[in-house]
């Protein structure tokens, strides 16, 4: 063979060699689940429970009437400010300024009685002093009948007189009542703030409420110097939220304004309790009042807008944090029957052994595979030389992206944080790459 053929040979060779190995590098590149990875760093994380609710002033005043009439004068419209013993509306007068006119003059008639029986008891009581000095002086110038029915005739006076008197004061209380149902035709504002509500017009009729009709509603004056938001929060997040905590609103009618506030009140019953739902056939959501209040509300915020709060019930600085997605639950019974699947066969084939055993090992076998599908345990997929090795972590509080790691990790260490479908599928070892090849799925939405 000549000296170039054994060069041809060769550079072939080398050839055939160099495009096997980059074969080879292209091939395993392209082996395993793509992923996406992020490293376990520290981060500033806020535990958050959002409810949604209405805004209120903390002090709110419904004004009804307390007499029937019709409204002749109205002082007020909605929006305005008031203050405190301002006149807001008047009620017709004029029945209740007879009713107060006639018993002034009832008054004045039982005094007058009174006046006339305390003249007849003066009468009757000297009447009985002479009677009685003239018997004592001489038991014959006068008989003991007549005596003694001078005395019964003073008594008769002083018991007249009494009557009177009280037929005086029940007078003088009828008096007082007609006098009190007449002030109140003149409704003022108890409390300073503003009319949030107008429902009677000049003219109309302001009817008194009974036990089964809640009469009208004229007005509703609310302090808004004081706003608080009434929040519906469910059941299951009530127990993390504690008095003074932080929180930020946004209402829809300030799209573009935050407002912050401080947790003041949590409900200590349900709004709706349970036995409201009884025999609907409806399982009753259990919500509870979480009211908060703002700490400096604007002048154009008014009662019962619609507002969504985020409470911050936890705060972490700067703690070792994963991506919510990356965290997976895996099942321990899963990882045992994989160690186990060697020594199946060896149990098939040991039938015999098996149709020995008790009762009682049955029932123990059993239990422990019920008690190995209830073990479950959080954790991971860390990046390893290129494989996913699961990795049980124990977090802390959730943040908007992130939970917290109180064990398990270390800050530095590659995490597969991607996507939410694969994350779910990998298995321990699995080989994983990370390169852009390949389009990802996307992340669910719910």
């Amino acid at each position: 063979m000549t000296l170039k053929a054994k060069i041809a040979i060769g550079v072939l060779v080398v050839t055939v060699l160099v495009v096997a190995g980059v074969l080879t590098t292209l091939q395993s590149r392209n082996t395993g689940t793509q992923v996406r990875t992020e490293e376990v760093g520290r981060r500033d994380l806020e535990a958050i429970v959002t409810a949604s609710g209405n805004i209120r002033a903390r002090r709110t005043v419904d004004i009804s009437s307390d007499v029937s009439g019709r409204i002749v004068e109205l002082n007020v419209d909605e929006g305005d400010d008031v203050q405190e013993g301002q006149v807001l509306l008047r009620i017709d007068q004029t029945q209740f300024q007879a009713a107060v006119a006639q018993w002034r003059a009832g008054l004045s008639q039982r005094e007058a009685q009174a006046a006339q029986q305390n003249a007849s008891l003066i009468q009757a009581t000297r009447e009985y002093d002479r009677m009685q000095g003239l018997w004592t002086r001489d038991s014959t110038l006068v008989s003991r009948q007549q005596v003694d029915d001078a005395g019964t005739q003073a008594e008769v006076a002083q018991a007249l007189f009494t009557a009177a008197e009280h037929g005086v004061d029940q007078a003088r209380a009828t008096l007082a009542e007609a006098e009190d149902r007449l002030s109140k035709t003149t409704i003022r504002a108890p409390i300073s703030g503003k009319v949030t509500r107008l429902n009677i017009e000049l003219g109309e009729t302001a009817i008194v409420g009974t036990m089964n009709n809640p009469g009208s509603l004229l007005l509703t004056i609310s302090d808004l110097s004081v706003i608080e938001a009434v929040m519906q929060v469910d059941e299951t997040d009530v127990p993390e939220i504690s008095i003074g905590d932080s929180a930020a609103l946004e209402l829809d009618a300030f799209p573009d304004t935050e407002f912050a506030g401080t947790v003041t009140e949590i409900g200590n019953s349900a709004i709706r309790p349970p036995s409201s739902a009884a025999g609907t056939g409806q399982t009753p959501t259990i919500d509870f009042e979480v009211v908060i209040t703002l700490d400096d509300p604007p002048v154009e915020l008014r009662p019962d807008l619609s507002t969504t709060a985020d409470i911050v019930t936890e705060t972490r600085n700067q703690a070792l944090a994963i991506p919510i997605i990356a965290l997976t639950i895996r099942d321990r019974s899963e990882e045992v029957a994989d160690g186990n699947d060697s020594n199946g066969d060896e149990a098939l084939g040991n039938g015999d052994a098996g149709d020995g055993a008790t009762e009682s090992e049955n029932t123990r076998a059993e239990d422990q595979d019920e008690e190995d599908e209830e073990e479950e345990e959080e954790g991971v997929f860390v990046v390893r030389d290129g494989e996913a090795h699961f990795v049980r972590v124990d977090v802390g509080i959730a943040g908007q992206e992130y939970f917290e790691v109180l064990s398990g990790l270390s800050e530095g260490d590659t995490v597969v944080s991607g996507p939410y479908q694969r994350v779910r599928e990998l298995s321990d070892g699995d080989a994983v790459r990370t390169d852009s090849t390949g389009a990802e799925e996307d992340e669910p939405t719910g």
